[in-house]
């Protein structure tokens, strides 16, 4: 993509995180555990992320502001509608991916 203009390159990559959003709206039924396994981030993460390219802009944006954003709704009631509780698989599959991850110093 480097043959692109910095105008396009960010069009594009907003997108793509546009696109990315719908996804997850579309799979509610995959569940923050479940990315934070196999991915290593989550809804979540998007939201802190969102935030964290605000205030290296100067930009305004809490958190809560940002989770609604991710989820398309408030937190609260995406969470009351949608999230499960953890099973006691994916509890240990998430333990078993920290430990990993401090163990290659990525904690």
């Amino acid at each position: 993509m480097q043959h692109l203009d910095d105008a396009t390159r960010t069009e594009l990559e907003a997108a793509a995180f546009r696109r990315l959003l719908r996804h997850l709206d579309e799979h509610k039924e995959v569940q923050n555990i479940d990315l934070m396994i196999l991915a290593d981030f989550c809804r979540n993460c998007l939201s802190k992320w969102l935030v964290s390219a605000a205030e290296e802009r100067g930009a305004e944006l809490d958190y809560e502001t940002a989770r609604e954003h991710v989820y398309g709704m408030p937190y609260a009631q995406w969470k009351e509608q949608y999230q499960q509780e953890a099973t006691a698989e994916q509890q240990a599959a998430f333990a078993a991916r920290q430990a990993a991850k401090q163990e290659r110093g990525q904690a």
